[in-house]
């Protein structure tokens, strides 16, 4: 998870300009990466000093000039590092064909993943209850064809 953040500063006579966070932000952030841009004309502008203490340093501004910068962390709270988000995760073999939001591409909630999923946990325990004839690639079968 990454929070991002931005804003305008002006840089001094010297060309830099010190950029300060809120209090909390170095407990809630890591692995800092840094965008800088000119506003009104172009100089070499670039981060004298990385984040530390809540605050960090651009420089070779030309006096007064006014930097865009942005600045982005991954999370390093409890909560997020024990819920990582996951980029891509795989479908099951029943789900596919189906969707997420269905309604996106055109389709009813008979096309979406909860719904196999549903259809498909109360197949299996109408197979675990009865006789065992009707296996999962049977239902994957009759899912496919809906």
């Amino acid at each position: 998870m990454t929070n991002m953040y931005n804003g305008t500063v002006q840089v001094n006579e010297s060309g830099e300009a010190v950029v300060k966070m809120p209090n909390w932000f170095d407990a809630l952030n890591a692995e800092f990466t840094y965008q800088l841009t000119c506003v009104g004309g172009y100089a070499n502008v670039y981060v004298k000093e990385e984040m530390k203490g809540n605050e960090f340093v651009i420089a070779g501004g030309k006096p007064g000039m006014k930097i865009s910068w942005q600045v982005t962390g991954v999370r390093k709270d409890k909560w997020a590092e024990a819920n990582r988000v996951k980029v891509e995760v795989d479908k099951e073999e029943f789900e596919k064909g189906y969707y997420q939001n269905p309604e996106a591409f055109g389709y009813g909630e008979e096309k979406s993943v909860g719904y196999a999923r549903q259809k498909f946990n109360l197949e299996k325990s109408t197979t675990s209850k009865s006789s065992s004839a009707t296996n999962s690639e049977g239902l994957i079968n009759t899912l496919r064809k809906k």
